[in-house]
């Protein structure tokens, strides 16, 4: 097994994460960092750490999809352990996620997140697609008590800490270096359920998220929502929703979506960043050859349906957002009404692929 980690400009993690690295119990071939084009000290940082990973540096940070292919092609194991540089790992995580890798037609295991900051509150615990094209995330930022649950199926991970199977993820074509960063798990999640795939969550393993992406991640404490994030949110949403649902689907949904777009509109002006909203939604048309070309790559290797894959659960409002009670309501208003859409439109939504049709057709 390979730990490959992910690394930009994380000089005030990189001692934490390669120690904690280090410390892992199991059978690790080879630590990778993949350094994208780091202006800090993270380069100097890495090559004097004493556990002696090897380095491979990237001529340009262009988010970290690309550092997370290029560690796909690196490694000789069929498992990746993939963390990001504010990940710190525990001795037993890998011990813990390993036993899910004999499962069948898996291709992807997540731990729990916890902050680091407070440990007993989740961060990220994987999640459920909905329709709209938005992932429902569970447990975000909730006390969790108790015995952690068994290991089971997920609809979604996220991809700042997953034990990966390579051949997987490269026959699904990687992580889409298009996003830039977020929805990029999402979109990964859909494809490789789509072609067959299942992805686990292990609960019990836990490890520990730091402070995350300077400029885009949102934290409690957080002055304001960042722009760059209304910018990616914007872009990245109806990007992944063009390139991934089948035309019937993106037809359908097409009430239920428009519904979640007024509301994110609203949303940013609200929040002062609709400019940054408004050149999301126009850098879609940079993308749209892009995503025209790689559905129908998708369509041709489908071999389950969009009424398999996606959900109408109430939406992932993070609880860092100051909300008054008239935006709460509306929240419940907002859910109800896109389940009900939803309950119109699922029966017609297409619930196989091509692939898996033709292998009923064959076999009847």
């Amino acid at each position: 097994m390979t730990v490959a980690v992910t690394n930009f400009n994380g000089v005030a993690f990189l001692d934490a994460c390669l120690d904690a690295v280090a410390t892992l119990r199991g059978e690790v071939a080879e630590v990778l960092v993949i350094d994208n084009a780091s202006t800090d000290e993270s380069v100097e940082l890495i090559r004097r750490h004493p556990s002696a990973p090897r380095l491979v540096q990237l001529d340009s940070n262009d988010g970290p999809c690309p550092a997370r292919n290029r560690a796909l092609v690196e490694a000789d194991t069929r498992w990746v352990l993939q963390i990001d540089s504010d990940v710190i790992v525990r001795p037993e995580t890998l011990e813990q996620l390993w036993p899910e890798t004999a499962g069948s037609q898996v291709a992807a295991i997540q731990p729990r997140a916890v902050l680091a900051s407070d440990p007993a509150v989740v961060h990220y615990d994987g999640g459920r697609m909905h329709y709209v094209g938005v992932m429902c995330l569970d447990h975000l930022l909730e006390r969790v008590d108790g015995e952690a649950g068994p290991p089971e199926d997920v609809g979604a991970v996220i991809s700042m800490a997953l034990l990966v199977e390579r051949h997987a993820l490269l026959e699904a074509g990687g992580y889409d270096e298009a996003f830039f960063i977020l929805f990029e798990d999402h979109d990964l999640s859909y494809r490789l359920r789509a072609r067959g795939w299942r992805l686990r969550r292990v609960p019990r393993a836990t490890v520990l998220h730091r402070e995350g992406t300077v400029g885009i991640s949102y934290r409690p404490g957080a002055p304001a929502y960042p722009e760059r994030r209304a910018f990616l949110h914007a872009r990245n949403r109806a990007y992944l929703v063009l390139k991934n649902y089948s035309w019937s689907t993106l037809l359908l949904t097409l009430p239920g979506r428009t519904v979640y777009a007024l509301v994110w509109l609203a949303f940013s002006i609200r929040r002062g960043v609709f400019l940054a909203y408004l050149k999301g939604r126009l850098d879609l048309l940079r993308l749209l050859p892009r995503a025209l070309r790689l559905r129908r790559r998708l369509g041709s290797h489908r071999v389950v349906g969009d009424r398999e894959l996606l959900i109408a659960d109430d939406l992932t409002f993070s609880p860092v957002i100051t909300r008054r009670a008239l935006e709460a309501r509306l929240e419940t208003g907002i859910n109800g009404t896109l389940r009900v859409l939803w309950r119109i439109v699922r029966g017609l939504v297409p619930g196989r692929g091509p692939l898996e049709s033709g292998r009923l057709d064959s076999t009847s």
